[in-house]
């Protein structure tokens, strides 16, 4: 059995299924938010992957270098705030950031 690009397809979209749920479900929790973000942007890469090898152009791969440059960046900068506001609140759920507001 080989391995064709509607594999990696239905692969990617799964796993941004996955993500979508995992954004709905679980709105309270900070850390699965941003879990759920990066798993949306890993699977959107994996189809760029998948049609850059399919047709035969780096483009797709480069393009997805800069998503992963970018998604590192948000979740270094994310996960700093996070860990600043738990150590004023001592909780990471999205609503006990109510008090932040100015």
């Amino acid at each position: 059995m080989t391995v064709t690009l509607m594999h990696y397809l239905i692969l990617g979209a799964l796993l941004f299924a996955v993500s979508v749920v995992g954004i709905f479900l679980n709105r309270r929790n900070l850390i699965v938010l941003l879990m759920s973000i990066e798993l949306m942007l890993l699977s959107v890469n994996l189809n760029f992957v998948a049609f850059s090898r399919w047709l035969g152009d780096v483009n797709g791969q480069i393009f997805v270098f800069f998503i992963l440059m970018v998604a590192a960046a948000e979740t270094a900068i994310g996960l700093g705030i996070l860990v600043v506001l738990f150590r004023k609140i001592r909780s990471v759920k999205a609503d006990d950031m109510d008090g932040l507001r100015g």
